[in-house]
């Protein structure tokens, strides 16, 4: 670290090496939420597995990755995020190896889920040791923009390898990937990663553990499932338990002398405008996404790999995207403008897909691109404000708080919005067309060839549930660029000096 600063020291070449090594498992963390889209039908055709097992392979890794990242990141401030993050590596790597070469569809579950173990470690602990390492707030704001640019690469490229890998190896490939990587990471982290920790932490609550996969995993698994499935009672009641254990979560956080998520992280500037503002980021990009994959997919008949090739070009604007809004930022643009012209920008990208008719290819990805790039420029600066706000040895906590809003934003807006686009798709399918066919678009298309005009039917139908859905997206988004310009505005650019000592106390109160 060189060249002192009021505001922190520069990060040299060291720290910079160091954010490209933190980089690789976060990429790899990022794809494997998407890696196995096109490795399902390998895997089924040799490992055979049910319907419901299928179901918990593709799910299992999501599932445990949302229930446990409070934890992790709680963790990660106690016994050191590099430490914990080198084993979470470890643990990945063993857990794909394990994936790549199961031979049962119970092994390959269970491994997913030892991943998702691993992802909860990996991700929370990039992001804090992120806050260790860039104490400078214009550098630190640069280090996280390319952090956020890098996540949402992931999502795209991980379906994008998928189809590759299965096309020409074997569906184990896909898991196989991980392990250069990983073992980099191993090698190389403990060389340039520095190690911190809170200095005193307190004891760790081991009864939150449990309360909080209870509030998390039952939400998340109702939120998922109603876009498909429909509001079925199972979910409503699923999503009831998940929130009543979240009531009885924070109020332990708020009585425990040593919580496992100091309540006072809450009390700084910013930080719980940015968990909401990430919320809704994330209702916008996974809300979207339900509906466009469909689309390339189903309507246009793209195959599965065309559909996800087609899919990355969205992509390329999204690299500068977040180092724009940086650079406004640093160079006097109220953080509040930029968050909120994100938004905007966003909800254009939504008003464009309201336009989309069962041919528009083009304006399709022009829209995702617009959406993409406003709510990267969105999460970049709320990240940056979160951290800033967070004391460096909470760093891991609200690390993990705002991963933790950005599953449930994800869910959120699939649920919301796949209903929306669900009750507009029955209600324009003529009542004489087969069960199937009322329910979903594949279900219309499997049995299309039996009624004359179901197909163009159904995919007419579906476009217009995508642009009833829009329209929701945009309206919430416009909502969003307000509240970020309400409760942003008066939050000055660093809110505090990282350097500063904290306002908690050991004991969280």
């Amino acid at each position: 670290m060189t060249n002192p600063t009021p505001t922190g020291p520069l990060a040299g070449r060291r720290e910079w090496t160091a954010l490209v090594v933190l980089m690789l498992p976060l990429l790899l963390v990022s794809m494997d939420v998407s890696v196995l889209y096109f490795a399902v039908p390998a895997i089924s055709a040799d490992l055979e597995p049910s319907g419901t097992q299928q179901l918990w392979i593709f799910d299992i890794y999501a599932f445990v990755l949302a229930g446990l990242l409070m934890t992790m990141g709680s963790l990660g401030d106690r016994i050191g995020r590099r430490k914990l993050l080198l084993i979470g590596a470890f643990a990945f790597s063993a857990a794909s190896l394990a994936a790549a070469y199961a031979h049962s569809a119970e092994m390959l579950i269970a491994a997913r889920a030892v991943l998702g173990i691993g992802g909860a470690t990996l991700m929370p602990s990039t992001m804090a040791l992120i806050r260790t390492m860039f104490t400078d707030p214009g550098q630190r704001a640069k280090a996280i923009g390319l952090w956020s640019g890098v996540m949402t690469a992931g999502i795209a490229l991980g379906s994008v390898m998928s189809g590759l890998l299965v096309q020409y190896f074997w569906w184990g490939s896909v898991f196989l990937v991980n392990l250069p990587a990983m073992a980099l990471l191993l090698v190389l982290g403990p060389i340039l990663l520095p190690e911190s920790k809170d200095p005193a932490p307190g004891r760790f609550d081991w009864w939150s553990v449990p309360l909080s996969m209870a509030a998390v995993l039952p939400v998340v698994y109702g939120l998922k499932e109603i876009p498909s499935e429909g509001w079925h009672v199972g979910y409503v009641v699923s999503i009831t338990v998940g929130l009543l254990f979240a009531t009885l979560f924070v109020h332990r956080q708020r009585t425990t002398a040593s919580p496992m998520i100091d309540p006072a992280l809450f009390r700084g500037h910013g930080f719980a405008p940015s968990v909401v503002l990430n919320l809704i980021g994330s209702f916008a990009m996974m809300g979207s996404a339900y509906f466009t994959t469909q689309y390339l997919q189903s309507v246009l008949g793209k195959s599965a790999l065309e559909a996800a090739l087609w899919a990355l070009l969205p992509s390329v604007p999204i690299g500068a995207a977040a180092p724009t809004a940086t650079a406004l930022v640093q160079k006097g643009v109220n953080r509040a403008y930029v968050v909120t012209a994100g938004f905007l920008i966003g909800a254009l990208g939504y008003a464009l897909l309201a336009f989309v008719g069962t041919d528009s290819l083009w304006l399709v990805l022009v829209a995702c691109g617009v959406l993409a790039c406003g709510i990267v420029v969105v999460i970049s600066q709320i990240t940056d404000l979160a951290l800033s706000s967070a004391p460096v040895e909470r760093a891991g906590s609200a690390s993990s708080l705002m991963e933790t809003a950005g599953e449930f934003g994800g869910a959120l807006g699939m649920a919301v919005l796949g209903s929306i686009g669900t009750a507009i798709y029955r209600h324009d399918i003529p009542a004489s067309a087969p069960a199937a066919a009322r329910e979903t678009l594949g279900g219309a298309l499997s049995v299309a060839d039996r009624v004359p005009g179901l197909a163009t039917a159904a995919r007419e139908a579906f476009t217009h549930g995508m642009q009833g859905a829009a329209i929701a997206g945009a309206a919430l988004l416009v909502g969003a660029a307000g509240l970020a310009a309400m409760t942003l505005r008066r939050i000055p650019v660093h809110s505090k000096t990282p350097d500063e000592p904290s306002s908690l106390s050991p004991s969280g109160v």
